[in-house]
């Protein structure tokens, strides 16, 4: 599933004491082995340390990290771990700061530093030269000839790419592994020496994740630790590890011993979103430069502890702080949707359909929210409850309570006799409670809407969720349709998440009450008549599966295009102790096949925002026949 165990370290170092650095790189790589690592970044110059100063002109110094880069290529030997570890290198009668890249005991390539900071408390081209100009040169030392030396170079062992850094690198307009990214490098990394100022740390971290997310890589950084810290610098060790624009893992800075950061990369879901992305495409056109690849191959990849956190929620935050931020924004981007839609039409009224479910709350919510925005009366808002043969009590009250108290204008149409009209209109015994049973009912819910509309001149509000839509689960030409469908990019994970974020901050304790006994309600579309007992006898979880594990589904397949045998996979680790094995392959081959079969549905979706990273309008994101085979995604375990 092209997974790589990676880590960042920090290892106590000796300002110019290259016998006992090596001894402490080594203690890192042996605990990264021992953790199962595959590749190793350590800092700026850690073999003889960033601050040596104008002993970096002493040959004894230079000869002995060549010493140490021999002992640590003898060390390396049989290991199946790549590493990149900084040393100096004369090469043409110029030092330059660079980054080894070792594996199998082999120095495979050596990267120049492309940019040396000399201004504020730097002053590096007092010792290095700059790199950005070497290219395609072979270095001969002591213990190994012929060396690939050049800023262009690019380590790949199948699908993952490695380019790098060093340190100045990142802080210019271009840096270097822009280039690189362009060229097929995945797995970007830092060598760095960054001193530490009030700060600087959050600037470092941000500069880290944009390159991540520009580059649309994996960009790990590696910052010397407190031991360097000398005359008028202090050094902290940060060490960060991004994924195209995520903060994977941050280690906390200033620690005095080894240190150690580890964590899984991803690298097909970065490959997948480089394949999606044409301005990435059209900027390699424009931009690219060919990089000189240097394959080496892994023994082994196989993660036998897989410890990557994998949220079980990806569409809902997991960071409380965010809660109030991420909740205004949707519900911004929902009112400016309608709020287009209404303006346009100049149509000064909105027709819902209110069930007591979660869906057509939330629509209801963000309809209010619309309406008080324009400065429209609440009263423009006609709402209407649809009871049928499976309505009860409990969604019924909280349907009428709900609109009553949120003044607006409230209907209700019994559909009953209707349907049993329809019934007999078309031949069909109402004791047979089949599809033809609830679609009926589901149909004649929409006609009455669409007709209020017309008569009142309002436009009908849809309530239908995106998790929904990737199922199918709706009639088709019933709440299937609507003139505007405010939740039509919503999970159905995010619609319980908003609802609740209304209940605990935004509202009066009363219309609280109803909001939180709406989201403790079974989640049905009330098509079937009550049990004995007056309750809903049809959940929906119980017939299509956890909405929780197809929101899961759902966003690793669209968003990540990950086959079914990685989202099982990833399934099993996110879910693990809620679901057993046999019950994520079940309802993931059932969100297989309905996604497949239910295509025909989403292809003649009404308009509505797209509110997150996934929309599966024809108009927008999603283009998919309608007559697509499933049997390519179809898996055996």
């Amino acid at each position: 599933m092209n997974f790589l165990k990676v880590a960042t370290a920090c290892p106590k170092i000796k300002v110019a004491d290259t016998e006992y650095n090596l001894k402490q790189i080594e203690k890192c790589i042996d605990d990264a082995l021992e953790k199962q690592c595959k590749y190793i970044l350590f800092p700026e110059l850690s073999i003889t340390a960033y601050t040596c100063g104008d002993l970096f002109l002493q040959d004894r110094l230079i000869d002995e990290s060549y010493k140490a880069l021999e002992e640590l290529c003898k060390y390396l030997k049989g290991k199946d771990i790549l590493i990149a570890v900084g040393s100096p290198l004369v090469f043409k009668d110029s030092i330059y700061n660079c980054a080894f890249i070792i594996f199998d005991g082999k120095i495979l390539g050596i990267v120049p530093k492309s940019y040396i900071p000399n201004y504020s408390e730097f002053y590096e081209k007092r010792w290095f030269a700059e790199g950005f100009n070497i290219k395609n040169e072979l270095v001969n030392l002591p213990f190994q000839s012929q060396i690939p030396f050049g800023v262009e170079l690019m380590f790949s062992s199948g699908k993952f790419k490695f380019a790098f850094d060093i340190c100045e690198d990142l802080w210019v307009p271009i840096p270097p592994s822009s280039q690189a990214a362009l060229s097929g490098a995945n797995i970007i990394s830092n060598l760095s020496a960054s001193n530490e100022l009030v700060s600087k740390a959050d600037y470092r971290k941000n500069l880290v994740i944009s390159q991540s997310a520009k580059t649309m890589s994996a960009y790990l950084y590696s910052s010397a630790g407190v031991h360097e810290s000398s005359t008028d610098v202090v050094f902290s060790g940060h060490m960060l590890i991004t994924e195209n624009g995520s903060l994977l893992k941050e280690n906390t800075r200033f620690q005095r011993e080894n240190d150690l950061l580890i964590t899984i990369i991803d690298i097909n879901k970065l490959i997948n979103e480089r394949v999606k992305n044409s301005s990435f495409h059209g900027n390699k056109l424009n931009y690219g430069i060919k990089f000189n690849e240097i394959e080496f191959k892994y023994k082994d990849l196989n993660i036998r502890k897989f410890d990557r956190y994998i949220d079980k929620h990806p569409f809902v935050p997991s960071n409380e702080k965010l809660v109030e931020q991420r909740c205004k924004e949707i519900f911004n981007i929902q009112k400016a949707g309608l709020a287009k839609r209404i303006t346009h039409t100049g149509l000064n009224k909105a027709v819902v359909g209110i069930s007591g479910g979660l869906d057509s709350t939330l629509a209801l919510l963000v309809i209010i929210k619309t309406f008080d925005m324009l400065k429209l009366p609440r009263k423009n808002i006609i709402t209407v409850t649809m009871p049928g043969f499976g309505t009860t009590d409990r969604t019924y009250n909280n349907a009428v309570s709900l609109c009553k108290q949120l003044n607006t204008s409230f209907r209700e149409v019994n559909i009953v006799d209707a349907c049993i009209q329809h019934f007999k209109d078309i031949g069909h015994d109402a004791k047979i409670h089949d599809v033809t049973y609830e679609n009926v009912q589901a149909r004649e819910r929409t006609q009455i809407l669409m007709d209020i509309a017309n008569k009142e001149g309002g436009l009908v509000i849809g309530t239908g969720d995106l998790s929904e839509l990737a199922l199918g689960w709706a009639t088709y030409n019933g709440d299937h349709m609507s003139m505007y469908g405010v939740n039509c990019s919503v999970p159905k994970t995010l619609v319980r998440y908003l609802v609740n974020y209304v209940a605990q901050y935004e509202v009066e304790k009363t219309i609280s009450e109803v909001l939180i006994d709406i989201l403790n309600t079974p989640v049905s579309p009330e098509l079937l008549p009550k049990d004995s007992e007056g309750n809903i006898a049809q959940k929906t979880e119980d017939i299509v599966g956890p909405y929780e594990l197809h929101d899961f589904f759902l966003y690793y397949f669209i968003r990540q295009g990950a086959s079914p045998e990685k989202i099982k996979y990833l399934a099993g680790i996110a879910f693990a102790g809620d679901y057993s094995e046999d019950e994520i392959d079940k309802w993931l081959k059932k969100f297989m096949f309905r996604f497949f079969s239910q295509q025909f549905k989403r292809s003649a979706l009404p308009d509505g925002p797209k509110v997150g990273t996934i929309s599966l309008s024809p108009r927008g994101d999603w283009r998919m026949p309608s007559d697509a085979s499933p049997n390519s995604f179809t898996y055996e375990f």
